[in-house]
């Protein structure tokens, strides 16, 4: 068994590549590597895309690494790969971010990338640190998480999808935020699972041993 974390020069890859070799030797799941390669991509039997900035940066990074989506496209569209987005990563399965410009998705999960609006001005833009995870839907890279655990965000936008059923969790900060979406093969944080902690570890675990 192989993960592959997708490496396009969009952010620092050392915690993830860390906290899902942890976890892949906790739980048998094979090897996970970093790679740039297409090829690589088209091997592994899980993908994981991560995703660092803004929105329009990260995406013209991954298209100008040729190949990569196509590969990417083909593992989890046509052969049904389980595949994760982090953060810009899940942002990128929606249909448009509005970030700057508008971008578009993968349209993997149909939606729209905004800007965090708090109803409350006093909580500040980005949502940065530690909230709670409020579980709308079950999903088995959610087993053995509940409703009130902690995972760190760090974004200014977030994604609203036009199927309430690919909405798996979100969190409140004055306004819902989606924290988790997916749908088949497909799931995508906003938060980042490698920096939290253990719910976060636990998620990857999932990840690793999940059968869609």
């Amino acid at each position: 068994m192989l993960t592959v974390i997708i490496d396009y020069d969009s952010g620092n890859l050392h915690s993830a590549e860390k906290a899902f070799q942890r976890m892949a030797a906790e739980t048998g799941a094979g090897s996970v590597i970093v790679s740039p390669s297409p090829e690589d991509v088209a091997r592994a039997d899980r993908i994981v895309l991560p995703g660092d900035g803004a929105f329009p940066a990260c995406k013209k990074q991954l298209d100008d690494h040729r190949g990569i989506f196509e590969a990417v496209d083909e593992a989890v569209m046509q052969k049904g790969r389980p595949f994760m987005g982090i953060c810009v990563g899940m942002q990128m399965l929606a249909t448009v971010s509005h970030e700057y410009e508008d971008t578009a998705g993968f349209d993997w999960i149909p939606g729209d990338v905004v800007k965090i609006t708090p109803s409350d001005p006093s909580f500040k833009v980005p949502h940065m640190g530690w909230n709670d995870l409020i579980i709308d839907h079950p999903h088995p890279v959610l087993d053995g998480i509940d409703t009130g655990e902690h995972v760190y965000f760090v974004h200014s936008y977030h994604m609203t999808v036009k199927n309430p059923a690919q909405r798996l969790a979100y969190c409140d900060y004055a306004g819902d935020i989606t924290a988790i979406v997916g749908r088949d093969n497909i799931i995508g944080t906003q938060f980042h699972p490698e920096k939290s902690q253990a719910t976060g570890l636990k998620m990857i675990s999932n990840f690793l041993t999940w059968t869609p």
